[in-house]
């Protein structure tokens, strides 16, 4: 939670504000993400606007996963930048109003609470929007080979025998013998 108490309620108004907390749980994706309790580092200008206020700034972390062709430990850090309005609490332009449905319309809206802002949703958001679907040791990873298991990228002249057909396999043993 961020407090904006000190920014005030009057519109171009503005604040520095730099600190690190610690990251939430499964921050990330299943094989690709922030550890849960390591540091992510915020450096954020907040900005008194007439609905609410504006964060706009960027945050830094360290992210811990795996190669998705070969399985390797992937440690790399993310710096995302981030941007989002919320609204004050207080205010009611157009807040609760329901959808003929009868679904709430501002679900994607964030607001204060109590002059507070939760910066995790938004920093869940663009943590997960910013890594990539298939994460990868190396840009050209071979991955690991289909039949053994082996490391590619560790062999790359990794060859296996050509498979016989099992229609035929009852040939490979009349060549194979010397008394037939």
């Amino acid at each position: 939670m961020l407090d904006t108490r000190e920014l005030g309620r009057r519109p171009g108004s503005q604040r520095l504000v730099s600190f690190s907390a610690e990251a939430p749980a499964e921050l990330g994706i299943e094989i690709l993400g922030v550890p849960e309790g390591s540091q992510v580092m915020f450096d954020l200008r907040l900005e008194a606007v007439m609905e609410g206020v504006l964060v706009s700034g960027t945050a830094s972390a360290d992210l811990e996963g795996e190669c998705a062709r070969c399985l390797e430990p992937i440690e790399e850090e993310l710096t995302i930048d981030l941007q989002e309005l919320y609204l004050y609490g207080d205010s009611r332009d157009g807040s609760k109003s329901k959808s003929d449905s009868g679904d709430d319309e501002d679900d994607d809206i964030r607001r204060t609470e109590d002059d507070l802002i939760d910066l995790e949703p938004l920093l869940r958001d663009a943590v997960v929007l910013a890594l990539p679907f298939q994460p990868l040791c190396q840009d050209d990873c071979p991955g690991l080979c289909t039949e053994c298991g082996a490391r590619l990228a560790d062999e790359p002249d990794h060859t296996h025998d050509a498979p016989i057909d099992p229609r035929w396999a009852g040939l490979e043993q009349l060549q194979q013998d010397p008394q037939d």
